[in-house]
């Protein structure tokens, strides 16, 4: 496979947030920040959703010349983090970088009352930051490069494995339907993050993987894994040869990965628009650029309606799909 250099992943991704992003932002508005600013990641430290928020929170500390402060709430499938930044004070001072679970796992997991939060009324969006598309890698020794190959040797009886960073996620969500939309059953492996599942698919513990292509870059480059299948409605610029379900002939399984920033319900729209605006221009750095690509990811930007309408397409299609399947995290 001829996968891009981080060169070509560069200027790919410059073209598109040049492309799609909004013009410089205003002066800060009134004295916000006058104060450090805590960004919430409800996962652990050591993943990308960390790593990418971290460099969010670097560059907007150097525009907004305020530390910016990371703190990992990590719990009950990002519910836990989600749920706090959802009752905190709503003055800008606290915010949520998470990725598109924030959207579906009140709809897979038995949340305490507490624990919920309301995805669709309960925050302020603020900016779509990237898009990461999902991918099917298989184990060379599984015997199959293509995904009408796999789908084959699952539809003459033999068992056929496939992993996830964990019940209830994206990768989950879209194996299963997958499963459904195709007439097989592969058996799905919960794993608790995408680390693991890797792992354990390169070691041919598994047979396939529903990844991100930042996690599994070096395999692919080196044929130790061979890609299937993206889960996107169009081919990816980070790898261009591999077709997606949509091509393969399952046209309604679409299903890709974001993250972006949320605030608590009520935040004032001057500065829920300082912070788009700083995030969009940070979006457009060929630096942030090249470290997006590096995880796989693609700069997305854009007004805080974009975020907003994202988030209730997943919610309706997403949890069509989720009480179709019957898909719980247990």
């Amino acid at each position: 496979m001829n996968f891009p250099t981080r060169r070509h992943l560069l200027s790919l991704a410059t073209a598109m947030a040049a492309s799609t992003l909004v013009a410089a932002p205003a002066l800060a508005q009134g004295n916000y920040p006058s104060k450090p600013i805590t960004v919430v990641v409800s996962y652990p430290p050591g993943g990308d959703t960390d790593a990418i928020a971290r460099l969010f929170a670097d560059k907007l500390s150097q525009r907004l010349k305020q530390p910016v402060i990371i703190d990992n709430k990590p719990g009950a499938g990002g519910a836990l983090g989600n749920n706090y930044v959802s009752r905190a004070a709503n003055d800008g001072y606290t915010l949520l970088f998470t990725p598109n679970p924030f959207t579906t796992a009140p709809l897979v997991m038995k949340l305490s009352p507490s624990a919920g939060y309301d995805v669709l009324n309960g925050f302020a969006p603020i900016i779509n930051t990237a898009t990461q598309p999902l991918v099917l890698v298989a184990f060379p020794g599984v015997g199959v490069k293509t995904l009408p190959e796999l789908i084959a040797k699952a539809k003459s009886g033999k068992p056929v494995t496939y992993a996830s960073p964990g019940a209830g996620s994206p990768m989950h969500i879209v194996g299963e339907w997958l499963n459904q939309a195709a007439g097989v059953k592969l058996t799905h492996v919960p794993y608790r993050g995408v680390g693991p599942s890797v792992t354990d698919v390169v070691a041919g513990h598994v047979d396939t993987a529903w990844v991100t292509f930042g996690a599994v870059r070096q395999y692919l480059q080196t044929g130790r894994l061979i890609p299937l299948a993206i889960g996107d409605a169009q081919r990816s610029p980070i790898a261009p040869e591999v077709p997606t379900l949509k091509e393969l002939g399952y046209k309604n399984v679409v299903v890709g990965a974001w993250n972006g920033f949320m605030a608590p319900k009520g935040t004032p729209a001057p500065i829920v628009k300082l912070l788009n605006e700083n995030l969009n221009e940070i979006l457009k750095s060929p630096e942030v650029v090249e470290k997006l690509a590096f995880f796989g990811a693609l700069p997305a930007g854009g007004s805080p309606e974009v975020l907003a309408k994202i988030n209730a397409s997943d919610y309706a299609v997403m949890g069509k799909v989720i009480q179709d399947l019957g898909i719980v995290a247990e």
